[in-house]
């Protein structure tokens, strides 16, 4: 495993030494991660926990660290020797990977000594936002098929670099993609890959025809031949019938064909009456070219006849929306002898004020049907009491009430870390995905639809509403009152 414990911001470290220097950093304190908005959807696909923890449970300031920090000239020797010595002790509570998640709620709790949580940030942000990024666009790009056909993610060429190629495609795989181009996110994370040729083999050869022919003789029981090279239906698709029929009389079964450029809508369908015409229903068109949930929604209303979709640029480089803007904050503050301090951040601008406290997150379900009601944030010692109504309020505009009864209260923040230790076992990638396609299941098509989707509620105990209130208030009243106090002293 590389060494990425210094892949973090130089202020983690100038503040943790400000910590260190007045003997603030074993001060026990509690961050919360969050997103504030996503401009995609309502609703986000949580991924990269299983990378974030190793990152975090592997910190080594290793001598070469150590000596690059040295030579800042920022740092004294007890610092760094304090440094090379700092391992993570804390907790960490977190939703599963794939849970669908909303914003403003706290997706991953620190509760750990200060210097510890703080350095944690710039890490744990890198790795959750691009995967919980890439997650949700994929799940996007596949909902938009309307379960016709398979996504294969196709965008290594075109990732922003090793790292985001190949955990981007870990995230595609989380928001449904069958299979990936990526060999090495296949090796690494034991999914299924895909892929046949480029344009170049059939260029390489004097015809296409002939390059139809070796590719068959290479792969009889996978031929998957990229047709639109020349002449997608004078050239392309003809050559590629009579090659099935060879492979036919063969006693080979054709896989199929791939379209990767022009009119995917009209060429689909012209393909697949000539295909059915010569005797092969049954072979997939697979297309391909600057796919996303977009254009594949507009192929699927205009009658396309596609098989599979190989989605790349769009899907891994998540092209409308390039970062997720996921947070992390101070929420509480732990005293020696247990007593937790809530902490908030105040701004004129009403989303970036921060849930004070150490809180629990809360999904209420129908009892009935199963479906998705609302989700609760709570202070974490609260308990929500679901054989009873309960009144949702919108947390700022609180004259919007709602009452739901006959519903259940399923806590999402799971325990992952303990002390240090990991106590959480990570399912395969695989699982993970059946995971969120049976969570995304629990919502009604208004909260998950492409274009004007339905605001899902997110809402806050009456218990945290009030503790948020009253600390707004306080420290409103404290700022005014030093206010006139320095304009009597002028």
């Amino acid at each position: 495993m590389r060494n990425l414990t210094l892949l973090t911001d130089l202020y983690q470290l100038t503040m943790g030494y400000g910590f260190y220097k007045h003997d603030k950093h074993e001060e026990e304190v509690v961050f919360d991660l969050f997103f504030r908005k996503n401009a995609l959807i309502t609703y986000s696909i949580a991924a990269g926990l299983e990378q974030a923890m190793e990152y975090l449970l592997n910190w080594r300031f290793d001598d070469e660290d150590i000596a690059y920090l040295h030579s800042l000239n920022l740092f004294d020797e007890g610092f760094l020797e304090y440094l090379k010595n700092m391992k993570f002790t804390g907790d960490v509570y977190a939703v599963r990977e794939g849970e669908p998640v909303f914003p403003g709620e706290p997706i991953l709790t620190i509760k750990a000594p200060l210097i510890q949580a703080q350095f944690a940030e710039t890490a744990l942000l890198n790795i959750i936002n691009h995967q919980t990024l890439i997650a949700t666009k994929s799940s996007k790009i596949c909902r938009a098929t309307q379960g016709r056909g398979i996504v294969m993610e196709f965008g290594l060429r075109r990732a922003q670099g090793p790292d985001a190629g190949i955990n981007g495609a870990r995230a595609a795989i989380i928001g449904g993609c069958s299979s990936t181009s990526n060999v090495i996110a296949g090796q690494k994370f034991n999914v299924p890959v895909a892929g046949t040729m480029a344009h170049s083999w059939v260029m390489d050869y004097p015809t296409e025809y002939e390059a139809f022919r070796a590719y068959a003789d290479s792969y009889p029981n996978n031929c998957l031949l990229l047709v639109d090279t020349y002449d997608t239906l004078r050239s392309g698709v003809p050559n590629a019938i009579k090659v099935f029929k060879e492979l036919k009389a063969a006693g080979y079964k054709p896989k199929g064909i791939r379209l990767d450029s022009g009119d995917l809508a009209y060429l689909s369908k012209k393909a697949r009456k000539m295909m059915d015409d010569a005797g092969f229903p049954e072979a997939i068109i697979c297309v391909s070219g600057d796919l996303d949930e977009r254009s594949i929604n507009s192929l699927i209303q205009q009658g396309a006849k596609i098989d599979s979709w190989g989605v790349g640029t769009k899907l891994i480089t998540s092209e409308d929306l390039p970062a997720l803007g996921g947070v992390y904050k101070l929420s509480a503050v732990v005293s020696k002898d247990g007593t937790i301090t809530p902490k908030i951040k105040l701004s004129d601008n009403t989303a970036k004020i921060t849930n004070p406290a150490f809180k629990n997150l809360y999904r209420l379900y129908d009892r009935e049907n199963g479906m998705a009601i609302a989700d609760l944030i709570t202070l974490r010692d609260e308990t929500v009491d679901d054989t009873q109504p309960l009144t949702l309020f919108h947390p700022v505009e609180t004259w919007k009430e709602h009452e739901v009864e006959n519903f259940r209260a399923e806590p999402l923040l799971h325990t992952i870390v303990k002390g240090g230790e990991l106590v959480y076992d990570f399912p395969s990638l695989m699982e993970i995905q059946a995971f969120s396609k049976s969570q995304l299941a629990k919502f009604w098509e208004e909260y998950l639809r492409l274009d004007v989707p339905q605001l899902y509620k997110v809402d806050l105990s009456t218990k945290l509403h009030k503790l948020k209130i009253d600390m707004i208030g306080a420290i409103r009243k404290d700022s005014k009152d030093a206010h006139e106090k320095s304009k009597g002293n002028v």
